[in-house]
């Protein structure tokens, strides 16, 4: 029975993921178009961290289903994610956390141009393709 409801958290933590990656597709569409504002560009990396942060919320629910964890951050959590076939592009997810890191204001050097076009070209696509995977794996 706790398996089941385990699932369910799954699946609705997925769920919710499913509606952020709904709701950043057009910012990325958007942004790919040029010609963005600043606030648009603030808008888009906000809504990719909460999507991000998404789906390390159901990365962490799936694993913790299969009895593992906890992890010390998102890059352990991001690997054990590649080692369950949750993630195809470990690299790449990686990738994100480091733009992540990069990005945040207390760092002096300007990352925000690359990692949106990171955003727009490369990491969008990476979480359609997590959603995919997670889909599966909880049908």
């Amino acid at each position: 029975m706790s398996v089941q409801l385990n699932s369910q958290t799954c699946q609705q933590r997925l769920a919710e993921f499913n509606a952020s990656l709904e709701e950043l597709r057009p910012y990325a569409s958007r942004a790919k178009k040029g010609n963005v504002s600043e606030s648009q560009s603030r808008d888009l990396i906000e809504n990719f961290e909460r999507t991000h942060e998404l789906a390390l919320n159901v990365i962490t629910k799936y694993l913790e289903r299969l009895g593992k964890g906890p992890f010390s951050g998102s890059r352990d959590l991001t690997a054990e994610a590649f080692h369950a076939e949750l993630i195809d592009d470990g690299k790449s997810w990686l990738d994100i956390v480091i733009d992540r890191i990069q990005y945040n204001p207390i760092y002096e050097i300007d990352t925000q141009e690359q990692f949106l076009e990171n955003i727009q070209k490369r990491y969008v696509r990476l979480f359609e393709r997590f959603s995919e995977n997670v889909g599966k794996l909880l049908d």
